[in-house]
């Protein structure tokens, strides 16, 4: 059974929706975790450094996010195949590429870096888990995360936007790879 998993990245954690089916059918909700919960974001840390030195200084941290990020991906999809569901696309719903240069409050530019972060690791450990993958803002998913609803009653509490938009990106990168070639992030 072919399926998609849909992420709805956040800081240090991203809400995950595998979804399968011509109509969306909930397979698997859950919470993965991409960084150590007890510690600050990584620009946090940094933060007040000029930002070019915040970049450098935050390297070490951001490829133990990432290393994170792949392994989290690489278990559900085994989970997934171990009860016989293939994933093959994922969809990354989160902040969107911008020019962090330009924010001069470093504690709102340490929130925008993590938010592009957190986004961009879920895409890379979707592509090195090599899965088709697309990756969504809020509003590229609002109609259809609105559709999404539908599938509350199925999923029981919580299903909140954030289920919501995972569901969404997942049913989007679903039909994507149904109908085109393989997606690519970024």
């Amino acid at each position: 059974m072919d399926a998609a998993i849909g992420f709805r990245a956040r800081t240090g954690r991203a809400i995950a929706v595998v979804l399968t089916g011509d109509e969306p059918t909930l397979l698997w909700r859950g919470e993965v975790t991409l960084a150590d919960p007890a510690a600050e974001g990584p620009y946090h840390q940094v933060m007040e450094l000029p930002w070019g030195e915040a970049q450098v200084a935050v390297r070490e941290l951001v490829s133990a996010i990432e290393a994170l990020a792949q392994r989290a991906v690489r278990d559900v999809i085994a989970d997934m195949k171990s009860k016989g569901i293939v994933i093959r696309a994922a969809g990354v719903v989160g902040s969107p590429q911008r020019n962090l240069d330009r924010i001069g409050n470093p504690h709102i530019r340490a929130h925008a870096a993590e938010g592009v972060l957190f986004r961009r690791v879920l895409e890379l450990a979707a592509e090195r888990n090599r899965l088709s993958c697309a990756g969504f803002t809020e509003r590229d998913l609002s109609d259809v995360a609105l559709t999404m609803k539908q599938l509350a009653r199925a999923a029981g509490p919580p299903w909140r936007t954030d289920e919501r938009l995972a569901a969404a990106a997942a049913w989007m990168a679903l039909a994507e790879v149904r109908s085109k070639p393989p997606l690519r992030c970024g």
